[in-house]
C-alpha cells in the first residue's frame, strides 16, 4: 500500500495527471513479473551501486527538511534510518509517519495533521500488532 502510494506520488511530481503514467506503470509492472526469475539471479553486489545511486539522489531532498523544528526533524530522521535497518523503503516511511503523528500530538500541534494521517497511523499500527 505505502509504494503504491509513493509510485503515484513520483508520478505526479514527474508530470503524469491522466492515469496514462499509471497505467504504464501497471504495464511495466507485469513486465517485471515476466523477468522476475531472470533479474533474481544477478547478485546482490551487482545491483549495490544502483541502489547507492538512488539513495545519494533521495538524500537531495533532506536539505528541504525544516531542522528547527522537531516535530518535522525526527520524524525525517527516523524515516531515512529505518529504510536501510528494516531493509524496506516502506517501513522507513511508516516509522516516519507514526513518529510523525506522534511527535505532533505530544506537542500539542495535533491540528497540523489531516484525518488521513490519523487513520493511516492507527491501520499502521494495527498491522504491526496483527504480524
Amino acid at each position: 500500500m505505502v509504494t503504491a502510494y509513493v509510485e503515484s506520488a513520483s508520478g505526479i511530481a514527474s508530470g503524469g495527471r491522466t492515469g496514462l503514467t499509471a497505467v504504464t506503470v501497471a504495464f511495466m509492472f507485469l513486465l517485471a513479473l515476466f523477468f522476475a526469475p531472470l533479474f533474481a539471479m544477478i547478485p546482490a553486489a551487482a545491483t549495490a551501486p544502483a541502489l547507492i545511486i538512488v539513495g545519494m539522489l533521495m538524500m537531495g531532498a533532506v536539505v528541504k527538511i525544516n531542522f528547527d523544528d522537531v516535530t518535522e526533524a525526527i520524524p525525517a530522521f527516523l524515516a531515512i534510518v529505518m529504510m536501510p535497518y528494516t531493509y524496506s523503503i516502506a517501513e522507513g516511511i511508516v516509522f516516519g509517519m507514526l513518529s510523525y503523528v506522534l511527535l505532533k500530538v505530544f506537542t500539542g500541534k495535533y491540528k497540523e495533521i489531516g484525518p488521513v494521517m490519523y487513520v493511516l497511523s492507527v491501520l499502521f499500527v494495527l498491522s504491526f500488532m496483527l504480524q
